[in-house]
């Protein structure tokens, strides 16, 4: 059918062509998903990874597709997460989405020695508001801000309460983010995957039993949670996706 008859049936979406993404953790699971889907669209990626194993390997695949670079920081460290956005910024003249992505497990207040406790709130938390901060001066009146939450927000166990409550903060850092930032042009979005394969399940989960329960349909795949990234930021600019929960069909809901 002519476009001309077909004009009122969906609404105009944005190209990714073009566009100029930051996603830390970038180099493995669902960081490395996002970043290949996104660059095979025309996106120019930056990656952070955290080692330069994980650096190459990624990069290696992601400029089979398109175009990407990155480096090597531990984002728990503060001054880092400036230095991650300024070797960005360096490289790609800038950037308008920023993907908030790196985190590292972590179990019960209990069963944690101190620094390992804080290493698991700078990096899964502290560095999701310092990217935040930073990036919503640099991007001026436009860009997108996609934060990579979890279901485990939900999962109130004994052996869950740290990892829980960090994600269940930044639910709350979500909303009160895009009421902030929505008026200065820049849309703020949640993405809460449930389980999904990647190595963060090991040693739990071994890479087969991973494969089986993706096969049987109780886990997803990275890939699932890059086309949901690809969803919302593809949605016109008046429109901001709040919040996009992706599970397995037959995730246990306990």
């Amino acid at each position: 059918m002519p476009d001309s008859v077909n004009a009122d049936a969906h609404t105009a979406v944005l190209p990714l062509e073009g566009r100029r993404v930051v996603i830390s953790g970038g180099s493995t699971g669902i960081g490395r998903a996002i970043a290949v889907l996104l660059a095979t669209e025309g996106a120019r990626v930056f990656i952070g990874a955290s080692t330069p194993e994980h650096l190459d390997d990624a990069l290696a695949r992601i400029r089979e597709v398109g175009t990407g670079d990155g480096v090597v920081l531990d984002l728990a460290e503060p001054d880092n997460v400036g230095r991650f956005l300024e070797a960005a910024r360096d490289v790609m003249g800038g950037y308008n989405v920023i993907v908030a992505n790196a985190a590292v497990g972590a179990s019960g207040v209990t069963e944690m020695d101190e620094p390992t406790l804080r290493h698991a709130i700078s990096l899964n938390f502290t560095h999701y508001l310092l990217l935040a901060h930073q990036a919503a001066k640099a991007m001026g009146g436009e860009g997108d801000i996609v934060l990579v939450g979890s279901m485990s927000a939900y999962v109130l166990g004994p052996h869950s309460t740290v990892y829980a409550g960090i994600k269940a903060g930044i639910q709350g850092f979500s909303v009160a983010l895009r009421r902030e930032l929505g008026p200065k042009g820049i849309r703020v979005a949640l993405v809460e995957p449930g389980m999904t394969g990647s190595t963060m399940q090991e040693p739990d989960i071994s890479p087969e039993e991973q494969r089986e329960q993706i096969g049987e349909e109780k886990m997803l795949r990275a890939e699932d949670i890059a086309a949901g990234v690809h969803y919302l930021l593809t949605q016109p600019r008046r429109t901001v996706i709040q919040r996009l929960t992706i599970s397995p069909r037959v995730q246990d809901q306990e």
